[in-house]
């Protein structure tokens, strides 16, 4: 498969290339030339198939001329060794539970397809890379897990000082090894910055073998059209239209389910869900994109980005289209004190506790079935609500319980080095460490 950049200019590539890239040299984001239409029957059938089968007849759509079917197959086993439940709330309500993970967040599903994929590819080569990324929360910790001594390859993840919760911050500075934390003086979108800039020094890239974790890496985005699919088959007995509510702040998530979309999956609509970052909601209801600079900081930390990366690759699916864009996703957003209301409304309602960020989607999903109550409604939790224990706590009044592997993390000691805004000053970093 041949991938092209956004920006079209730089070459098309194939996908090995795509992914040890990360960005074209141009500054866009790969995306496949064509997006293949997996047969009628695949999604007719798809009840009868485990998440792993779903998973490995869209990898293979993708992957199969680069890696044989049965080594794809071992990879995914190796990757996704959980769940992703749709757990009914209320009546044609249900929660996509994405949390089931080594990091306890939906990026689990890209972090380990990545590292497993990378891996395979570099073991081949006998070849070493160093992988930057940046996290405005949860993917920190996916990529620090799903890379965790992965022979060949070494990770260098940047945070926003200040802006990510206690236990994501533990998730991504406590590990050691091949993982390394900095601590960065500013936004997640400073810090996207200084990833990008890395990776368009073309001396500093060659010298040092950089690649990509994040969702602008296309091997992140294809795995995280598996679960959706899965949702899919699921609750397609259910017979009624299926709508898609997706907390959002880099675009990734939404675009993946976009991609099940073009793989053939029926989606009556996707909601974009976004806290007051709200760049995209105002772009579909006026059509002018204008970023949001600096984000603004809220308790749904990860979705604060003010110039989603992946806004490009979003528009891209839809042939850059406002209309087709427009036809297939609304947009809401919400502040933190409707997010507050919204985590009350589900322990109230359903007693289900949720995280800041699938509370918003479980926001957008309700306001957009007022008018559209025939379907099916899906609102992805991207991350366990004891992710973001003190804010959950502070609005339901009271201790909740926390699973053992993110208890055990609290008590370990953080190690990250602080890191300024300035390029300059990353470079030279990195020139030093690699």
């Amino acid at each position: 498969m041949q991938l092209y950049s956004t920006n079209q200019i730089s070459e098309s590539v194939g996908i090995e290339e795509a992914i040890f890239q990360g960005l074209p040299s141009d500054n866009g984001l790969y995306m496949p030339e064509s997006i293949p239409v997996l047969p009628s029957s695949f999604w007719e059938n798809s009840d009868k198939m485990s998440l792993n089968e779903i998973a490995l007849e869209i990898a293979a759509a993708f992957f199969e001329e680069e890696i044989p079917r049965k080594d794809l197959k071992e990879l995914i086993e190796k990757a996704i060794d959980f769940d992703a439940p749709s757990v009914e709330v209320g009546e044609n309500l249900y929660c996509l539970e994405l949390f089931h993970g080594p990091s306890m967040a939906f990026k689990d599903f890209g972090a380990r397809f990545m590292a497993a994929v990378m891996s395979y590819f570099l073991q081949k080569k006998s070849r070493k890379i160093n992988i930057l990324v940046a996290t405005s929360g949860d993917t920190g910790g996916a990529v620090a897990q799903g890379f965790y001594q992965t022979p060949n390859i070494n990770v260098i993840i940047l945070y926003p000082k200040g802006k990510v919760s206690e236990i994501q911050e533990k998730q991504l500075t406590t590990l050691g090894k091949n993982v390394s934390a900095l601590e960065v003086d500013g936004t997640f979108d400073d810090c996207q910055k200084l990833v990008k800039k890395a990776f368009l020094d073309q001396e500093l890239r060659a010298k040092h073998h950089l690649a990509s974790a994040n969702s602008i890496n296309i091997a992140r985005l294809i795995p995280q059209a598996f679960y959706y699919a899965y949702a899919y088959s699921r609750l397609k007995s259910k017979g009624l239209p299926m709508v898609f509510s997706v907390p959002s702040g880099n675009f990734g998530n939404l675009s993946a389910g976009v991609i099940a979309y073009k793989l053939g999956m029926p989606v009556q609509k996707f909601v974009a869900a976004t806290n007051v970052n709200k760049v995209v909601p105002e772009y579909l209801r006026s059509g002018e994109y204008s970023p949001i600079k600096p984000s603004i900081s809220t308790i749904s930390n990860a979705m604060d980005v003010g110039d989603p990366s992946n806004f490009p690759r979003l528009k891209a699916l839809f042939g850059n289209q406002f209309e087709e864009i427009k036809d297939q996703i609304v947009g809401f957003a919400y502040t933190d004190e409707e997010t507050k209301v919204a985590i009350k409304e589900l322990k109230d309602n359903f007693n289900y506790v949720v995280c800041p960020h699938t509370a918003i989607a479980y926001l957008g999903l309700r306001d957009y079935l007022v008018d559209f109550s025939k379907a099916t409604g899906v609102f992805l939790s991207t991350a366990h609500y004891a992710k973001f224990l003190p804010d959950v706590e502070a609005v339901l009044g009271g201790k909740l319980p926390i699973p053992e592997r993110l208890e055990e993390l609290i008590s370990k000691e953080k190690v990250a080095q602080g890191m300024t805004t300035e390029y300059a000053a990353f470079k030279a970093y990195l020139e030093k460490v690699l």
